[in-house]
């Protein structure tokens, strides 16, 4: 079965909380804190394998979490960080982000890794708020908690050439004849179910192309699989467009070719500008006396956009016409940039997994704060850096803080502790 779009929820590991404990050795009756800090929780980190194809795996696991830190020890050990999580996913794989569809990554290069979400950050133990008028602190930090978040996956396949048409035009014995692919080939409709990728070789060049399954009138608007079949040559550089000359199944190849172009402008004004090479296939099945290649010449004349496209004359089943057609294919490809990876839509998607602000009175004389902004600007402060000292006592009145640290009782003199900023509050 092939999946090309799935939901899946994550969840990086909580950090561990720090440790209350203190020094109680013999001849030592009051020994100070030495409470270790939490572990942090593992990442949850997305890497491309090469390998895979489909989203198939995540159709029947769709919880993914990483491991929690381990708690703080005695004797100011630290906790045990938990494992990463590492999830695989096929090269070309989207990550949204499920609540607002917003780009998160695009899994656009070989073997490329990803940390979607950062494990908790471990609480520090009460051995770092020992001082000199706090000799026996009796509380520490809680480790981080994180959230769990649902994303979308969405595969769309790497190649810079892709094969379209109606079903049963002969896409997948071209593509079998010129690469190395060996899809599935039988005489009915939609035998070609997921795209399929062959590697095109002439002298020392290379590219990929895709076999997209056959499209249909109203694909654009979701018809059968029409959005899943067209999201897949959304990032090839060139199409080439297969076409039944022969009217085998008493189709018209003009009407076919008009179809198609108008699904791809309705999907997409970006996809139908792409460059279009057009293999009329089917040519030994044509009588020596049937006109049917020069009506199509003539009608490509009447159709804005495609009056120049180059037009090649071929029998996949017989190989006639396929290297020129190859040739063709290379040399406009020399021409088109590559594809670009899809633009990231959020800055930092760890920023969700933000705590709120809250505020504890942990004793007569203390008050610790968590959470929010105020405690990453507190992670990256300089206690000793009088400016950006001065910028975060600041920021604390104007976020509200000291407000809030009032309502629980701090007067002049009390200790005021913000992740890694202790400082004495003055009126």
């Amino acid at each position: 079965m092939f999946v090309d779009k799935v939901n899946i929820i994550v969840k990086a590991g909580d950090g561990g909380d720090g440790a209350v404990s203190f020094r109680r050795e013999k001849y030592v009756p009051n020994g100070g804190p030495n409470g270790g800090d939490g572990g942090k929780g593992g990442d949850v980190i997305l890497k491309v394998k090469d390998n895979l194809n489909t989203l198939i795996d995540f159709r029947y696991n769709k919880h993914y979490r990483a491991q929690n830190g381990e708690k703080g020890d005695i004797k100011n050990k630290t906790g045990r960080s938990g494992d990463n999580l590492i999830i695989n996913v096929p090269q070309g794989t989207v990550v949204k982000d499920a609540e607002t569809g917003k780009v998160i990554v695009d899994m656009f290069d070989s073997n490329m890794e990803f940390v979607l979400l950062r494990g908790g950050n471990g609480g520090k133990g009460n051995q770092h708020y020992a001082t000199s008028r706090r000799q026996t602190p009796r509380f520490s930090q809680a480790g981080q908690k994180t959230k769990e978040h649902q994303i979308t996956l969405e595969l769309k396949t790497i190649a810079d050439v892709g094969l379209i048409g109606f079903p049963n035009v002969g896409k997948s014995t071209l593509l079998g004849a010129i690469t190395d692919a060996k899809p599935k080939i039988a005489n009915y409709h939609f035998t070609t179910l997921s795209p399929n990728l062959g590697v095109l070789k002439m002298y020392e060049k290379t590219c990929v192309v895709a076999d997209i399954p056959g499209l249909i009138e109203g694909a654009s608007e979701g018809v059968g699989l029409g959005h899943q079949f067209l999201r897949h040559i959304e990032r090839t550089r060139l199409l080439v467009h297969v076409v039944d000359i022969s009217g085998s199944e008493s189709r018209d190849p003009k009407n076919d070719f008009s179809a198609i172009n108008r699904e791809l402008k309705e999907y997409s004004s970006v996809l139908a500008a792409r460059p279009q090479i057009i293999a009329l296939n089917k040519i030994d099945l044509l009588p020596t006396d049937n006109c049917a290649v020069a009506e199509f010449r003539e009608f490509l004349k009447t159709q804005e956009g495609y009056e120049n496209s180059q037009v090649f004359e071929i029998s996949a089943g017989t190989h006639a016409g396929v290297d020129a057609l190859v040739k063709a294919i290379f040399d406009m490809l020399d021409t088109i940039p590559k594809p670009e990876k899809i633009a990231t839509e959020i800055d930092d998607f760890n920023e969700r997994d933000r705590e709120p602000l809250a505020f504890e009175k942990v004793d007569d004389e203390t008050y610790l704060v968590t959470g929010g902004s105020i405690q990453t600007l507190a992670r990256k402060m300089n206690a000793d850096d009088e400016e950006g000292l001065a910028y975060f006592q600041r920021r604390i009145r104007e976020d509200g803080i000291i407000t809030e640290l009032k309502k629980l009782g701090l007067k002049d003199g009390d200790t005021v502790i913000i992740g890694e900023i202790e400082f004495e509050y003055t009126e």
